[in-house]
């Protein structure tokens, strides 16, 4: 699968929306990076490595493509604190208790086994480390499927997966489904009805068209994510035993227990 053609990167084209999107989830990370050793599985370009660099005082970014990894260590060149490895998800070769933070951003839905993975992230979690998952919601009604995804969590699937594995689990929503008035209820359903057409197409590439007509004029990606390269927007507390539909992406925080090793 050539998951580079599915993965945001330096110079694409973007709605300003997605642009806050990627801001939002880097800053709330760097947040809880504390100056400890932090992993994101399923990197991509690692956009956001030297942003949390700053943070942290060991950054590590793991991917299975190539030329994602590539662009990662392009990105983050000359970062004495950040490192790059090509590695399957679902075979994280790190010793336990190695990080303090990990994070899976828009990457659960490409898992074959989220299980499995999701207990390999736990073993390398020290005690009270942190997991932040952020996924698209499949209860936004615009919502549409990555082409390479295994499946979709709502807020309750979500809560079963980690909840085995860590002692606290808490759900929040970024960017609210309402507003826009009538022109945004508009591009709405025509973007639904492009949806049940099969008239989205699968490279984020292609999309930048359709972006421009759904989202208005569009912003380029940058290399690395920088601290007010976008408004920032507090994400709201959600149920954990519901779905949610009124958010176009969910953020899922699981804390390993304190004794647990």
């Amino acid at each position: 699968m050539d998951y580079a053609a599915v993965t945001e990167r330096v110079g694409q084209k973007a709605s300003r929306e997605q642009v806050e999107r990627i801001y939002q989830r880097y800053r709330l990370a760097a947040r809880l990076a504390g100056n400890g050793a932090v992993i994101e599985i399923g990197c991509g370009t690692g956009m956001g490595l030297g942003y949390l660099a700053q943070y942290a005082a060991r950054v590590v970014g793991v991917d299975i493509d190539e030329r994602n990894l590539a662009l990662a260590a392009q990105g983050t060149a000359g970062l004495g604190n950040v490192e790059v490895r090509r590695m399957d998800s679902h075979d994280l070769r790190f010793p336990d208790a190695s990080f303090d933070l990990a994070l899976v951003y828009e990457a659960i839905y490409y898992f074959r086994e989220p299980e499995r993975v999701v207990a390999g992230i736990a073993r390398l979690l020290r005690p009270g480390g942190r997991l932040i998952v952020c996924t698209v919601n499949p209860g936004w009604s615009d919502f549409h499927p990555s082409p390479f995804s295994t499946g979709y969590l709502a807020v309750p699937e979500l809560n079963a997966l980690l909840a085995p594995h860590f002692a606290e689990v808490a759900f929040y929503g970024g960017f609210p489904t309402r507003g826009g008035g009538a022109v945004g209820a508009a591009m709405g359903w025509v973007k639904r009805l492009a949806v049940r057409l099969h008239l989205i197409p699968g490279s984020l590439a292609a999309r930048a068209v359709l972006k421009r007509l759904f989202f208005g004029p569009l912003v380029t990606l940058p290399a690395q994510v920088s601290d007010g390269m976008a408004p920032f927007t507090e994400p709201a507390p959600i149920a954990a035993d519901r779905p949610d539909g009124d958010h176009k992406i969910v953020y899922a925080v699981a804390r390993k227990a304190a004794g647990n090793p």
